[in-house]
């Protein structure tokens, strides 16, 4: 366990032993306990298992990481029942609300301390036990999903080969610090859409702002889980959603005037239905992080550079290749075992001429197919196409394919930017959108907030993420930056693999 997951374990437990103080204070005062007893981290509890007279083994369980937080919540149910609470509702409190619950309980005049005795003789029915280890069983899942690791399922094949479609992963919510939800009342395990309905999975009655508990920064080449920037406002049908995203029909139905497009899909509701999301609901990503705040990117020839320097491939990462071979035929097998194409799948291969051909192939397979003398030649696929529109950051001016791009500046919190004409176009969304700033041009001048400037300092760190699949990959090259706020956590290991059968050979790999 690093040091950032062990100080947020830490933190968390001692969040649940601290956050019902002051109503312990009162509670113990109508116990005949001394109320001073309530403010001191986990001797508290101790306190509360005494007037309970529960186990005292229970007060050491809740240092075993993890599992202890469960046994804090156990422990406040177990503390309200010698008040005469028994009731569902009232250990779902106790659990979930103690903060509130045990004030109300300490300091009204209505409740009493009644003892132990009433506990003996109180029975559940069958039903009810039932219920409470229903219940039980969904807070556990749902603070674990929330502050340790969420399952998560890869849909599309924008990682592959690193990723594939229908790999099982956890993703691990300490590597970054785990996220507190900006909107926590949910239905839980659902995302953002209740299932076989249109309708919303949450409200937002209650908003927190973004809040990460003992923050680590996003690595270079970590494979992050991460919130779909340009989810933000979606056309709310199948078809659309992130994988025709809203910001790209506008540009798209405007040719490349986003909001002539807007227009277009305003005026008809029925066709384009929108919804507007938080950033926890928006759609989940996964790609590999490129660059890091304050780095200076470039693509050149299919080549990443960072800072001016050249980076390779991750090895399983795959693109297309035009290969010319010595007019040997293909081997089926041979082709799989050895290089990963499967010659009967026209998307990784296809014949392009007399001993050549088109092949989706790994960084690993095409050093490999040179070395051994399958291919005499082997030349990467380019995209040449200047779409207005298509890149990011959708512009006349810049000019970029997603094989020649940059270079360009990933923000990085407190560093100051000096606002041109030529890099408006880049920045523009990150300084309004994610950083919640109003931004204007009028007659060459910039007005920030309503003031006018040409300087602005960033309040996040933003990062740059790339599939692997590098022609089959809708990334930062298409939607620009990633917000730290956006950073759900990282991927870090499959636990299941499924391709008409389970992939025997994927089950527990760590994630590279």
């Amino acid at each position: 366990m690093t040091n950032n997951e062990l100080l947020s374990v830490i933190f968390i437990g001692l969040l649940l032993v601290m956050l019902p103080a002051v109503g312990l204070y009162g509670m113990f005062r109508k116990a005949g306990i001394a109320g001073w007893k309530a403010f001191i981290p986990y001797y508290n509890f101790w306190v509360m298992l005494e007037i309970a007279q529960r186990p005292r083994y229970w007060f050491f369980l809740q240092f075993i990481p993890v599992v202890g937080w469960f046994i804090t919540l156990g422990i406040c149910i177990e503390f309200v029942k010698p008040f005469g609470k028994f009731r569902f509702y009232q250990h779902a409190l106790a659990a979930l609300a103690p903060m509130f619950y045990f004030i109300y309980i300490g300091f009204n005049k209505k409740d009493k301390f009644l003892g132990t005795e009433v506990v003996r003789k109180y029975k559940k029915s069958p039903t009810r036990e039932w219920v409470d280890a229903a219940v039980f069983a969904i807070v556990a899942a749902t603070i674990i999903r929330t502050f340790v690791f969420e399952a998560y399922t890869i849909p599309t094949g924008s990682m592959e080969k690193t990723l594939l479609i229908n790999d099982f992963l956890f993703v691990s919510k300490f590597s970054y610090g785990p996220r507190i939800p900006n909107t926590p009342l949910a239905i839980p395990f659902v995302h953002h859409t209740i299932p076989y309905t249109n309708a919303k999975s949450y409200v937002e009655w209650i908003k927190i702002p973004y809040t990460r508990w003992f923050p680590s920064p996003v690595k270079r080449n970590d494979v992050v889980v991460f919130n779909f920037p340009a989810g933000d406002t979606v056309i709310n049908k199948d078809e659309f959603q992130s994988a025709d995203p809203y910001y790209d029909v506008c540009r798209r139905f405007g040719n490349g005037n986003i909001d002539e497009g807007r227009k277009i899909v305003m005026a008809d509701p029925d066709a384009y239905p929108l919804v507007i999301r938080p950033v926890d609901k928006q759609e989940n990503y996964i790609k590999r992080c490129i660059g890091i705040s304050g780095d200076t990117l470039q693509i050149k020839n299919q080549t990443v550079y960072i800072n001016g320097q050249p980076t390779s491939l991750p090895p399983k990462s795959e693109t297309n290749y035009y290969v010319e071979t010595g007019g040997q035929q293909l081997d089926e097998t041979v082709m799989k075992e050895e290089y990963d194409v499967d010659v009967n799948n026209g998307e990784e291969l296809q014949a392009a001429g007399p001993n050549k051909y088109r092949m989706l192939l790994t960084a690993r397979a095409k050093e490999k197919m040179l070395k051994s003398g399958l291919a005499k030649n082997i030349i990467p696929e380019m995209d040449t196409s200047l779409v207005t529109g298509k890149v990011f950051p959708w512009d006349n001016l810049h000019r970029w394919t997603v094989d020649e791009f940059g270079p360009i500046w990933i923000p990085k919190k407190g560093a100051t930017l000096t606002l041109t004409a030529e890099n408006y176009s880049i920045y523009e969304r990150a300084i309004r959108t994610y950083e919640k700033n109003t931004l204007e041009t009028k007659g060459g001048k910039f007005f920030i907030n309503g003031q006018e400037t040409n300087q602005y300092t960033f309040k996040m760190d933003y990062f740059w993420m790339m599939g692997d699949n590098r022609h089959g990959s809708q990334d930062s090259r298409y939607w620009g930056f990633v917000p730290e706020d956006h950073v759900v956590g990282q991927a870090s290991l499959i636990w299941m693999s499924w391709d008409k059968g389970i992939r025997w050979n994927r089950m527990f790999n760590k994630i590279k």
